[in-house]
């Protein structure tokens, strides 16, 4: 993999991140704000996605190794 890609791939993964983190701070301010549980449940549903592409993303910038 090229530097260039690596590079996209970080970038990448670095705002995928922080919407992760995004969703997180804003599913904890529904839940005390006494939201909706089913638009609660859809957002932490698109955060569990955020986090299978972060994890995608992470495997693709980490080699594995073979021990």
């Amino acid at each position: 993999m090229s530097e260039q890609e690596q590079a996209e791939i970080r970038l990448e993964y670095s705002r995928l991140k922080q919407e992760h983190a995004d969703f997180d701070a804003a599913i904890n301010a529904m839940v005390a704000m006494g939201c909706d549980p089913l638009q609660i449940q859809r957002m932490k549903k698109k955060k569990l996605m955020l986090k299978d592409r972060l994890m995608a993303l992470e495997d693709r910038i980490i080699p594995d190794i073979i021990a």
